[in-house]
């Protein structure tokens, strides 16, 4: 028997789940195929994000920075503790209430939608067709009008360190640990590693993340990633750029890692060993040999801008595509999909994307930084500003970091934005829709922002580019 729908969905991530709601608000009958089961045994929607990446290691930053608060921060605020203990297996349940409440919600979001689920493996045929797997082995071929495909990523694996689930683990397995490491080694300095590895360090375990390339985190401005790596550094992350990981092997219950750097072999003993090197596109049975679709040298689908792939109809969107691995770039792609499907006129601003990593302080940025606006020929004037001198942060207790600003110097455009700082997350968001709305740095200047706030500071970065900051003495352009 052949069902028929609109839309059909292969993946019920965020990028995926968004994509069948929003193509059902628009009038389309929609299916939506998950393979995944959570950490229950039952079947569970919300991809990656929300059962083993951003919504989990959310979770756990945020109780481990309570943790420490209490433990190490409150005296300052004339708050003296005793007695403060930890109980991981409670810290661990809460996370998984948090995400079963999440994962939940969609599915009751499916319901009030009318979208279908339909929980097993997907396939994508010739001719829109797909083959539904069912959990439980039964097949069905479904006709599609248009198809989304939106199955995500998974953690890279290397052979240098096999992942073997209790003391060799993924960044999966790290969001489960029922009790501290004393010793925790992190293979890779990326957003996962920095994150799980800042909520091991709380909770205290002694971090040592190895890391293979010579520049730590590339993608940020070169002052904050500085900033950021000196911060991190005195926090207690001993953070070895260039040091080459070659082999981890289990000595009784210890993890022995050879590593190579600039001084040559080394190891190190572990508890645990997480290794976060990247992640890559999930096409493993996705698409059948004849489908049509094609598929770049490192597995992901060619797409164009608007996420249409090389077979008419269908579509391809989230971590399977170029560009960032983020949850809300494969949002924005899924709901863009589903709009182009219905014939609306619509597309994704790629060079307004935010990155965020969600240490204490926190990292986010958006558009370029300085030196890839200098690499691409332009122009530049920066601007600065520091927390240590605002009053909310300084009032919080919390005034380390600052923020930056890339401006082109002929159009006054604002071209990026970089903070390192007290939810940086968040104030970085105020640069993202200047920049939608093609603002100069002098429409930022002439705003008036409240006070006392967080985001003065992003206020005086701005007034800071042309040398009119007025809480720092410096040289006023104009």
């Amino acid at each position: 028997m052949t069902t028929s729908y609109d839309v059909v969905v292969i993946g019920g991530g965020p990028g995926g789940y968004e994509a069948a709601i929003r193509a059902a608000q628009l009038g389309m009958s929609v299916a939506c195929i998950e393979r995944r089961l959570g950490k229950d045994g039952k079947p569970a929607l919300g991809g990656t994000c929300l059962n083993v990446g951003c919504i989990p290691s959310k979770a756990l930053l945020d109780s481990s920075h309570r943790y420490e608060e209490t433990q190490k921060h409150l005296a300052v605020h004339g708050i003296d503790v005793q007695g403060v203990s930890l109980d991981v297996p409670r810290m661990i349940a809460r996370k998984d209430q948090v995400v079963s409440q999440l994962t939940g919600g969609i599915a009751q979001l499916f319901k009030g939608h009318g979208v279908t689920w339909l929980q097993g493996q997907g396939k994508l045929l010739a001719g829109r067709r797909v083959l539904w797997t069912s959990l439980d082995g039964q097949e069905q071929t479904l006709d599609a009008g248009q198809v989304i495909l939106a199955t995500g990523s998974e953690p890279v694996r290397i052979p240098v360190a096999q992942v073997d689930g209790q003391y060799i683990v993924d960044s999966t397995g790290a969001l489960d640990f029922q009790e501290v490491p004393a010793r925790l080694g992190i293979i890779g300095a990326g957003v996962i590693g920095l994150e799980l590895g800042s909520v091991w360090r709380r909770l205290g375990a002694q971090v040592v993340i190895l890391e293979a390339q010579p520049e730590f985190l590339p993608m940020l401005d070169k002052q904050i990633g500085k900033e950021t790596l000196k911060l991190l550094t005195k926090q207690g992350l001993d953070v070895r750029l260039k040091a080459r990981v070659t082999g981890a092997k289990l000595d009784g219950q210890q993890v022995v890692v050879s590593y190579e750097d600039a001084e040559g072999a080394k190891t190190e003993s572990f508890d645990r060993l997480i290794v976060a090197v990247g992640r890559r596109p999930v096409t493993e049975g996705l698409l059948a040999a004849d489908s049509g679709v094609e598929l770049d040298e490192r597995r992901f689908v060619h797409v164009d801008s608007q996420c249409r792939t090389s077979v008419p109809g269908v579509f391809a969107i989230g971590d399977l595509v170029r560009g960032p691995m983020l949850a809300h770039k494969a949002m924005e792609e899924g709901v863009m999909a589903a709009e182009v499907i219905a014939g609306h006129a619509t597309q994704v601003n790629y060079d307004t994307i935010i990155g965020v990593i969600y240490t204490h302080p926190e990292v986010a940025w958006v558009g370029m930084s300085e030196e890839q606006a200098r690499a691409q020929g332009l122009q530049v004037k920066v601007g600065s500003f520091s927390f240590a001198v605002n009053g909310r942060a300084l009032a919080s207790h919390d005034a380390q970091g600052l923020a930056k600003f890339i401006v082109d110097e002929s159009s006054d455009r604002i071209l990026g934005l970089h903070v390192l700082g007290p939810q940086a997350g968040d104030l970085v968001h105020q640069a993202m829709i200047a920049m939608e709305f093609g603002a100069s740095i002098e429409d930022l200047q002439l705003m008036t922002f409240a006070h006392p706030t967080l985001s003065e500071v992003i206020h005086e970065a701005a007034l800071s580019v042309d040398g009119r900051a007025i809480h720092a003495v410096q040289k006023r352009r104009k």
